[in-house]
């Protein structure tokens, strides 16, 4: 079944803790589900904010009250992700029952009680039977969102030759660290593929240093590429529809995934470092045929094609079969909301 026909029109609460990464997270399945939805914006302080995810919404915040964002009517799905918008989701569930249908996004280290359904990536290690995953994560670059993205070639993009090849970068973590042989490799490759006749188109990310970004800008001077400067709209939806190939930081779990929507090859760069948790990841997406290690040189561009993998319609899609099988064993009574 498709998540639309049995959820669309139906109002959703996205409970955010403000980071952009998990709205794209959350209004990736929303949009998949195509319900209308509203942002909730949580910040618990002091002691509240400690206690997360495992604490209560602090008393002051009267959460329920009439005074309070988190009021009647409940809406009929929920979904949160992060530890401080955990209590909110877990409140949530007790006030409005099994009128609304409540999802965890990544795993808080809470119970299995805590909502009705939790997704985590495969290379995570929760399981149960309101767990679901899926191999990378979601966000809301819908096929149906590129088709549209391809009506349109920005000028500085439409300049590049082809093929061309997207570079989107991240940024030092507790993982991964950027060092001069990283950056070194990163930047053979580069020239490597400007060689080759490609057209290169790079952003940022918001963890980029100034000095990876001086690094890379060097590497491609005078060559055949577009550097985004950080001036207007971030150019990254459109690599993504008229990229011909993707090089992913392995730093990133979610730049390395977007790409894998298209179906087209994705070279992940690792620049130095890594963990079990993200080793476990990147061999999932090779083994599945998504991903290549960045060679530090190409003789050619390598291309190859896979099924795309599109988590958000996936896990939507999940999510849609719960809450109608709910819907149909509960009948009228889920229309009764508690107090």
């Amino acid at each position: 079944m498709t998540a639309r026909p049995a959820t669309a029109g139906r109002r959703g609460w996205i409970i955010s803790d403000g980071k952009r990464g998990n709205e794209v997270q959350s209004g990736g399945v929303f949009e998949a589900l195509g319900l209308v939805s509203e942002i909730k914006l949580v910040e618990p302080r002091g002691l509240w904010r400690l206690l997360s995810p495992w604490g209560p919404v602090s008393p002051s915040e009267q959460f329920g009250g009439p005074q309070s964002p988190f009021r009647p009517p409940w809406p009929d799905f929920a979904i949160a992700v992060g530890r401080l918008t955990t209590p909110y989701i877990r409140a949530l569930k007790r006030k409005a029952g099994l009128g609304t249908y409540t999802i965890i996004l990544q795993d808080p280290k809470v119970s299995a009680a805590a909502a009705d359904l939790f997704w985590v990536p495969e290379h995570d290690v929760r399981r149960g039977p309101n767990v679901v995953t899926t191999l990378t994560a979601p966000h809301g670059f819908s096929e149906r969102t590129l088709s549209a993205l391809r009506q349109h070639l920005p000028p500085a993009l439409a300049a590049l030759p082809s093929p061309r090849v997207a570079l989107s970068l991240g940024g030092p973590n507790g993982d991964y660290r950027y060092g001069a042989e990283g950056m070194e490799h990163l930047g053979s490759a580069l020239r490597s593929l400007a060689a080759l006749g490609a057209g290169l188109m790079i952003t940022p990310s918001r963890r980029t240093p100034a000095a990876v970004l001086a690094s890379v800008q060097a590497a491609v001077r005078g060559l055949a590429a577009w550097v985004w400067d950080g001036e207007g709209d971030n150019p990254y939806p459109h690599f993504l529809a008229h990229a011909d190939a993707f090089i992913a930081p392995a730093d990133s779990i979610n730049m390395t995934g977007e790409p894998c929507v298209t179906g087209r090859p994705v070279f992940v760069f690792n620049p130095g470092g890594g963990s079990p948790k993200f080793d476990r990841f990147h061999r999932a997406l090779e083994r599945y045929g998504a991903t290549r290690p960045l060679p530090r040189h190409f003789d050619r561009l390598q291309t190859w094609s896979y099924r795309p993998l599109n988590s958000a319609e996936t896990i939507a899609a999940e999510i849609a079969r719960r809450w109608s099988k709910r819907k149909e064993m509960l009948g009228p009574t889920l229309g009764r909301r508690m107090p």
